[in-house]
């Protein structure tokens, strides 16, 4: 299953549509993750890619501090195009939620918001109304900074306000993302043409030892997103986003 299309040009209309603006912009917006799962090799995924971008950029849901996260999965690499920011563990994550929205709600482009609801990426008012009521659900509140330290990229997170309810065993992910990547695909369904890339996640760590910064990553790009999950729900209860210092 890969979703319907969505045409560049209405995207802003979707949103707008969705969601109602604020004229300014709240200082107190709840941090909301929107996972896409994506890949190159898929001829409907550069929408919902757009769709990302275009989150990330303009902010346009009232109240919610969107937290993007590209990822891209590994199971279309054999299919005529291996896309170059594939990742095992976008796959396997994807197959967690698989375990929570049914197995049959695997495919791309999905979209899911706050580990709560998923639904196809490409589906922009969709996924704004869908960060929309997450935002309105109690969260913790997560303080994250991120340096290098040598060559090696540390965060350190601190996690407070955990909403009493929550009974369940929490852990806390840390993601690498790094914005404005463009890939040429030479083959497969996307053949011939150029995709550009926002938020494009480079690792998933359990601890803020996030790892060696690769040389061929953009520092100035370079986010990293901490977040506390539900380890049987896969619920995310607080996020926070920071750049790489």
């Amino acid at each position: 299953m890969r979703g319907a299309r969505a045409k560049y040009g209405v995207i802003g209309m979707l949103l707008l549509a969705a969601v109602s603006l604020s004229a300014q912009p709240s200082t107190d917006r709840v941090p909301v993750v929107v996972e896409l799962f994506t890949s190159e090799g898929c001829s409907s995924c550069p929408p919902a890619d757009a769709v990302l971008s275009t989150l990330a950029a303009e902010q346009p849901v009232a109240g919610a501090q969107i937290v993007p996260l590209g990822l891209h999965v590994t199971y279309w690499d054999d299919l005529g195009w291996k896309d170059p920011a594939s990742l095992s563990e976008a796959t396997a994550r994807q197959h967690d939620y698989g375990r929570i929205f049914g197995e049959d709600r695997v495919y791309t482009p999905q979209a899911v918001i706050d580990g709560r609801d998923e639904l196809v990426g490409s589906d922009g008012g969709g996924v704004a109304r869908a960060v929309a009521r997450a935002a309105k659900q109690p969260h913790a509140r997560v303080a994250l900074t991120a340096r290098l330290q040598g060559d090696a990229i540390v965060a350190a997170a601190t996690v407070s306000g955990v909403p009493p309810d929550i009974k369940e065993k929490l852990r806390t992910v840390y993601v690498l993302t790094e914005d404005g990547l463009t890939s040429v695909v030479k083959r497969g369904e996307n053949g011939g043409r150029t995709l550009h890339h926002d938020a494009v996640v480079r690792r998933i760590a359990a601890s803020a030892e996030i790892g060696r910064l690769r040389p061929e990553w953009r520092r100035d790009r370079l986010h990293v997103i901490a977040f506390v999950q539900g380890e049987t729900s896969q619920r995310i209860f607080g996020a926070a986003l920071a750049p790489v210092q």
